[in-house]
């Protein structure tokens, strides 16, 4: 079997769910870049490492590559960037190959968008009239599935998905450091802009002061909005209660996670998924976290292993941070639980795994079995 997944560059988000399809199948699977990795990107702290892997192929210096399109026995296909690879996937498609599409939501900035004449017209030529295809949909957030059900695309084909970081495994120790520290520490990670509400967290910051209660407030990245969140936690007096730690790369990162207790997640609805929520779960935080980001509603079990609040609400954010400081049991039952979820069920090994099982029923012209839970589940229609 070979497997060639396309997309517009391979990033620290991808890579682990790659490497383990390159474990199991080698030299018959390629990932395809189509295009440069961003300098915005790069100045963020992402690296270029995985393009230094031996199965990453670079489409936009051959474009011959664009026939391991067609001759893949199974395309995985991500956001390109590249009208080419659209149109050479078409050609597939129309031969009958099994191909996933894998898809944030299509509809972020508005669901009225379905309307439109032109917008109709490339989604019935890239979705819908490939419905009885074998074509199914991996879908990376809760409302991707109602997006393209509004297409009527990928009937009984929409599956859970997401992006998968690196694992880690901790043995005891995390959890005695963690039950050791005197000062509940919370953490926040993302760039400072309006999407991700960086904002919410110099208010959460000021209201536990001012209700008396003792923490750090970790906040990590930069942004557009860096001054002003400086600015304003210097005007509010809050500099000895938060620490800016500037852009880090992903292994800084999970060093600052793994001291913390509790992680926020303030994204609104342009938030596609959201891996630092995976990353935080992983690093044994309790998460309180926005239904509005795609991923809080496939890793958070409500109240079992971590909170989460809904149509970006300060107030219900603010209830949920002051429950998990009142209540250091809970806190430690949501943080293992959240650990469990992610080394347990959301991880790229899994992940792969359960896609290659996926891919030997297509061939051998089977259904898919889908999991019950996690990757390739069936994904719920759930409107935004």
């Amino acid at each position: 079997m070979t497997i060639t997944f396309v997309s517009n560059y391979i990033n620290h988000h991808q890579l682990p769910f790659c490497d383990a399809i390159y474990e199991q199948l080698g030299d018959k699977f390629t990932f395809l870049q189509s295009i440069p990795i961003e300098e915005e990107r790069i100045n963020i702290g992402w690296d270029n490492e995985g393009e230094k892997r031996p199965y990453v192929r670079f489409l936009y210096n051959n474009e011959k590559l664009l026939n391991l399109l067609i001759e893949s026995d199974i395309l995985l296909v991500g956001w390109s960037g590249v009208p080419k690879v659209e149109s050479t996937v078409i050609k597939r498609l129309k031969r009958g190959k099994p191909t996933f599409r894998i898809s944030e939501r299509i509809y972020k900035t508005g669901r009225w968008k379905v309307i439109s004449p032109r917008g109709l017209y490339y989604r019935f030529r890239e979705f819908t009239r490939f419905r009885q295809h074998p074509y199914y949909l991996l879908c990376i957030g809760t409302y991707v599935a109602a997006d393209f059900k509004l297409l009527q695309a990928f009937p009984n084909k929409k599956y859970r998905w997401g992006y998968f970081p690196k694992t880690y495994h901790y043995d005891e120790e995390l959890w005695q450091k963690k039950e050791a520290t005197n000062i509940v520490q919370i953490c926040w990670a993302g760039r400072f802009i309006p999407l991700k509400h960086p904002e919410y967290m110099i208010k959460l910051a000021t209201d536990l002061r001012d209700q008396g209660y003792t923490f750090h407030l970790h906040m990590i990245g930069s942004g557009e909005m860096e001054n002003q969140l400086h600015q304003t936690s210097t005007n509010l007096g809050l500099n000895e209660i938060i620490t800016f730690h500037g852009k880090q790369s992903p292994e800084n990162v999970r060093q600052i996670m793994e001291q913390c207790h509790i992680f926020a997640l303030t994204s609104n609805h342009i938030e596609g998924w959201g891996a630092v929520l995976s990353e935080a779960m992983n690093s044994g935080m309790a998460v309180v976290a926005s239904t509005h980001a795609g991923a809080t509603q496939f890793l958070i079990d409500n109240g079992s292993n971590g909170f989460y609040y809904k149509k970006g609400d300060y107030n219900e954010l603010l209830t949920l941070t002051k429950q998990l400081l009142d209540n250091p049991t809970l806190r430690t039952k949501f943080a293992k639980n959240a650990y469990h979820t992610i080394t347990n069920l959301w991880n790229a090994e899994r992940a792969a795994t359960l896609l290659l099982k996926a891919c030997n029923k297509i061939l051998n012209d089977e259904d898919i079995v889908p999991e019950i839970n996690g990757p390739l589940s069936i994904a719920p229609l759930i409107k935004p």
